[in-house]
């Protein structure tokens, strides 16, 4: 190869060098009878990030919800199954992005902190950043729902680690690797704490960032029903506590029947120290089938911690065996390695 020749190509790689690699985005909104407040959640988030895709997912809307997204530029997918969980499930498997924006369509979250979510993600090389709301007003953010989110969110930090102070907001930015790899199970509104969950298992990178939290315009209802919707997220966190931390679950079950068949055996064994008698047989055989339940709890939860620790491993390989945000910067600077091994030849 002549001098030249290799100039010419040291040229054309640094030039590649130079050229900074611009992630997609992709605005993903779950919307049910939002026709009032959808079209200024699109202009709000296009002015926020001109460059990003605006994808409403249509969760079987009554009113005109479809409509005033289209017109507003946005891209319309539909999902019959009601439920918020269902909405997401749709858009995470019809879309591809390098970066996801996850949002409400009432309009109560700020558009304006999109892109210093996004940039954390992607400076940082973050699999999920959080926007923990701060009302704005009284009304925004009601009583009963400032109270179970904090419950919630003390039981699933006590259970998987304290990482998040507010884990069912609905606001939030993904990897690629994170939505690809994430299977959504949840139905409802339950799902936000799903997603939490299943960032807290695998020790993902993530982190969270306070924003104003807004109250909806009026004549827009909210869908999210303080009790039944607080039913399914405690059943969805017994179910996650039962499933991935087995030995917690069986152990609190262990120490409880253990725990039963000593205060049961107490008396029993004081009157027979006393008399040489068991006078009360049902209650020595209550106390028995308690004990031994107690093991039979112990057993089941060291047995199912190993089972768990092997899927846990099997969801860590799916999710490393997708490129997330670090490998995807490293992958648009490599041009410039090459360059190096030219220079050499080429001076």
């Amino acid at each position: 190869m002549t001098q030249s020749y290799l100039r010419e190509r040291l040229e054309v790689h640094e030039k590649t060098a130079k050229t900074e690699y611009v992630p997609s985005i992709a605005v993903m909104v779950p919307c049910l009878n939002e026709e009032l407040t959808i079209g200024k959640v699109i202009a709000d988030f296009r002015a926020a990030l001109p460059r990003a895709r605006i994808v409403i997912c249509d969760n079987a809307s009554t009113d005109n919800t479809a409509a005033v997204a289209e017109n507003a530029g946005a891209e319309v997918i539909y999902e019959e199954l009601p439920g918020k969980g269902n909405a997401i499930r749709r858009l995470f498997s019809d879309i591809d992005a390098d970066i996801y924006v996850m949002v409400d369509g009432d309009d109560t979250y700020e558009a304006g902190l999109a892109p210093k979510l996004v940039a954390q993600l992607w400076e940082h090389r973050l699999d999920m950043v959080c926007a923990k709301r701060v009302a704005s007003a009284n009304a925004a953010y009601r009583k009963g729902h400032v109270f179970g989110n904090r419950m919630f969110s003390g039981i699933v930090a006590r259970v998987f680690g304290r990482r998040f102070a507010d884990i069912l907001t609905g606001y939030r930015v993904f990897s690629r690797r994170f939505v690809k790899s994430f299977p959504i199970l949840s139905e409802g509104f339950e799902i936000e704490t799903e997603l939490t969950i299943h960032a807290l298992e695998l020790n993902m990178p993530v982190a969270e960032i306070a924003s104003a939290y807004n109250e909806r315009p009026e004549g827009s209802d909210s869908k999210l029903h303080t009790f039944s919707d607080g039913l399914k997220i405690s059943k969805l966190i017994f179910k996650l506590v039962k499933d991935e931390r087995p030995m917690t679950f069986f152990g609190a079950l262990f120490l409880l029947f253990a725990a039963m068949s000593i205060i049961l055996a107490i008396p029993i064994t004081l009157t027979f120290i006393e008399t040489g008698l068991v006078p009360r047989l049902p209650t020595a055989v209550l106390s028995s089938a308690c004990m031994l339940l107690s093991f039979l709890f112990l057993a089941c939860g060291f047995i199912l911690d190993s089972v768990t620790r092997g899927r846990r491993e099997r969801k860590r390989i799916s999710y490393l065996s997708i490129a997330g945000p670090a490998a995807i910067n490293v992958r648009s600077q490599t041009e410039a390695a090459p360059a190096r091994e030219f220079r050499e030849y080429a001076d």
